[in-house]
């Protein structure tokens, strides 16, 4: 019927004579139509073989591969991608996932189809059942599918699938809504109106004559596409005084007025009852809105402004003809002698302000530069409506920003108690929990799992889990990130405060001690095993004494190059002088054999020579440290969950544990010596004291290492403390406090006849 009406078209005749026509009648210069893309199309396979413009002013998709070389087909709507990205952009802002489709069987609904679920599938949306409705023809078909039982759960009886998106022309409303009509009743209605309906531009909720009195309640609260419009002035003016009697030829508009009011136009010698006679009188403001709109709708203003584009493209076809001909009737061309194929240049190029204010021109692609409108249904109990603009989708804007919805001015359906529907395969997973895959099922539908240790999430929905900064830990509900507090083995806390009084109630000590020699320093047990010695040694206890107190406290750039060199210079001292003390004692017994050369070697520069001389390696291995890799403040982000610890990083390992390793070898020397003259003839002989303290030092050491490196953040600098503090008094106990217990408590003791009587 579409070939056979164009061809009429074209080629106007009493008789139907395709491709002959009479000199006297006028060329077809342009076509305006058609609304669905299939009387579109056909058109074009003939209006395209004599060049004639199609304008139309539906809204679908354009295989390129029809264009042909000089396009016939100009579009007074906009693309239609522009409508995908809408359509993607309003389920986004509701969080719709889970939704269902209804789209019109044809080639349209399959490119639409094609096309979305692309656009589903890279946006995290999912389809959760797809129908198409046939023509008329299939219909019975189409219901009785419907009826079984298995459908109907899976199409209308999954709450979950809140959503659904209608695809389809202008009978699509009416084909479905024949299916509904025999659906509402009992359980099925129920599950009827517990949708939310999207749909497209080519989609009209249309009444005629015999679905008048159907309910259209089922889509309260529908989002509709449309394309953008505004009003004409004068255009409801124009319809309230339109009368049918008045446009005769207009067959049409009979057609309609008996469909609209339910009425006949009487005919002469025919019977018709008063009640059903159409007077002509009616007036169209009277209708509701499903059987007539006083406002201009978006497929109206297309071809209201494709009828002005066609008329601007003949005016400035009439103007560059009158400057080539200087002879014309009243100064134009006649129309009669104009070819379709000239408008083409003047079409693609035209430009004009309609009478809404608007501008309007062609693009590179031939499409009419303009956006949607994105309206909210509003239904009435009289089955008419309103439809109320709540957002729009913008050709132009920049990226983000294209589609603006008003959600305050949405009206949703009553079956959601004004709450925003939800369409999820699923329930959202909070924060505190992250997407887990379904196995066998779409990835929309899912479960949630919680965030593993150290990581949070904060928004619903979230495909991962991610972990908090290095400064900040998760929550007990792991939806949040908490700063970290910063710590370190500080003097306010209990474990600080109870180091330092160990440390200062051990300096006190050994100052006491100290003391206590320099009184008695001319007393014969003062003298026996090098006095000077043993002075160098509680100097160096006292000393290691108090480098303990530098790893108490926030660290700093000098505290951490200060404390390790210091304590292990300082210890090494310590720990030298006790090697040079035993080794004294064993080359003294030596020399009173007789014969003996060894008496040189027991001078006082012997004892001061060993004493340096272990320093000083002690000492280089520190310049070495320092010179190269040298401790540095650092942080501990890891070792407790809750707190960033401010240490000293000790910058070279490997000189740290040669430094450790060395004093080591100090110590298990002095014990050596020490357990080889513990023995030896003398009253006042160290060396039995100094085998126990060297065994107790090297216990402790040897703990100190693994203990030392299982613990992390103020638990090592606590080790590293203690270690120094027990090692430290273990020396001073066992070397001084027996010759501290003669002299204080056992004076009578500390004297030379009772070292002689002793001895002999």
């Amino acid at each position: 019927m579409t070939f056979r009406t164009a061809l009429d078209q074209i080629f106007k005749s009493h008789r139907f004579l395709p491709n002959y026509k009479c000199a006297a009648e006028k060329n077809l210069l342009a076509i305006i139509g058609g609304l669905g893309s299939d009387t579109s199309f056909h058109l074009m396979d003939i209006l395209g073989l004599y060049k004639i413009p199609q304008l139309t002013y539906g809204s679908f998709t354009i295989d390129e591969a029809k264009i042909m070389e000089v396009p016939p087909f100009y579009q007074m709507v906009p693309n239609e991608n522009l409508q995908y990205m809408g359509i993607i952009s309003l389920l986004q802002h509701f969080r719709w996932t889970w939704v269902g489709l209804f789209v019109s069987d044809g080639n349209s609904g399959e490119q639409f189809l094609r096309t979305l679920e692309s656009l589903f599938s890279r946006n995290g949306i999912c389809s959760a059942f797809t129908k198409r409705i046939p023509k008329e023809a299939h219909m019975e078909d189409f219901i009785n599918q419907f009826y079984h039982k298995n459908t109907i759960n899976l199409y209308f009886q999954d709450h979950k699938a809140c959503t659904i998106i209608m695809y389809g022309e202008s009978l699509t409303i009416l084909r479905l809504r024949t299916f509904m009509r025999s659906q509402d009743s009992g359980k099925m209605k129920n599950t009827l109106f517990g949708k939310v309906w999207i749909a497209t531009t080519q989609t009209d909720f249309i009444l005629t004559g015999a679905s008048r009195g159907w309910d259209f309640q089922i889509f309260q609260g529908a989002i509709l596409f449309a394309i953008h419009t505004k009003e004409v002035p004068g255009f409801r003016e124009f319809l309230q005084d339109i009368e049918p009697y008045r446009t005769e030829r207009d067959g049409f508009l009979k057609n309609f007025w008996e469909q609209a009011f339910d009425c006949i136009f009487s005919d002469p010698g025919m019977l018709v009852l008063d009640d059903d006679t159409c007077t002509g009188e009616e007036r169209l403001e009277s209708l509701p809105a499903g059987l007539f709109e006083m406002h201009m709708t978006g497929h109206s203003y297309s071809i209201y402004n494709a009828v002005y584009a066609l008329a601007h493209a003949l005016h400035a076809m009439d103007f560059a003809g009158s400057k080539h001909k200087s002879k014309s009737v009243g100064n134009s061309v006649k129309l009669q002698s104009l070819q379709p194929w000239q408008l083409h240049q003047f079409l693609q190029g035209i430009s004009f302000n309609n009478s809404a204010g608007e501008t309007m021109s062609f693009n590179d692609q031939w499409e009419m530069s303009g956006g949607f409108d994105i309206m909210n249904l509003i239904t009435f109990p009289n089955n008419s409506f309103q439809r109320i603009k709540v957002g729009s989708v913008a050709p132009y804007a920049p990226e983000g920003k294209a589609v603006t919805i008003r959600e305050d001015k949405i009206v949703w359906h009553r079956y959601f108690n004004e709450v925003v529907p939800i369409s999820l395969c699923n329930a959202y997973c909070h924060p505190g929990h992250q997407k887990k895959r379904k196995e066998g099922e779409k990835f929309c539908c899912y479960d949630c799992a919680p965030c593993s240790e150290r990581k949070i999430s904060n928004q619903t929905d979230m495909e991962d889990c991610f972990k908090c900064p290095e400064d900040q830990y998760p929550n007990k509900n792991r939806n949040q990130c908490i700063p970290k507090i910063i710590h370190f083995l500080s003097y306010e806390e209990p474990l600080g405060k109870g180091l330092a009084s160990a440390a200062a109630s051990f300096s006190f000590i050994t100052t006491l001690v100290f003391a206590t020699f320099l009184k008695h320093k001319d007393t014969p047990i003062v003298k026996a095993n090098n006095r000077d010695l043993s002075y160098i040694l509680l100097v160096s206890l006292l000393l290691c004494f108090l480098s303990s107190l530098l790893f108490l406290g926030k660290p700093g750039k000098v505290t951490c190059l200060l404390r390790q060199p210091a304590f292990s210079i300082i210890f090494s001292v310590a720990v030298s002088c006790v090697l040079a003390k035993t080794i004294i004692v064993s080359l003294a017994f030596m020399a009173t054999k007789p014969g003996s050369g060894m008496k040189k070697w027991v001078e006082g520069k012997v004892s001061y020579s060993i004493a340096v001389c272990c320093s000083f390696v002690q000492s280089f291995l520190c310049m070495v440290w320092l010179s190269t890799f040298p401790p540095f403040p650092d942080l501990d982000m890891h070792s407790v969950n809750e707190e960033i610890i401010i240490l000293c990083n000790e910058g070279s390992v490997t000189m740290f544990y040669c430094v450790l390793g060395y004093m080591g070898l100090l110590a298990i020397s002095s014990f050596i010596v020490a357990f080889l003259a513990r023995k030896l003839p003398d009253s006042f002989n160290e060396a039995k004291f100094i085998t126990f303290s060297m065994l107790a030092f090297c216990s402790v050491w040897l703990s100190f290492v693994p203990t030392y490196l299982s613990t992390r953040g103020k638990g090592m600098v606590a080790v590293e403390i203690f270690s120094i503090l027990a090692s430290s008094a273990v020396l001073l106990g066992c070397i001084f406090f027996p010759k501290c217990y003669i002299i204080v408590l056992r004076p009578e003791l500390n004297s030379r006849e009772q070292i002689m009587r002793r001895q002999h």
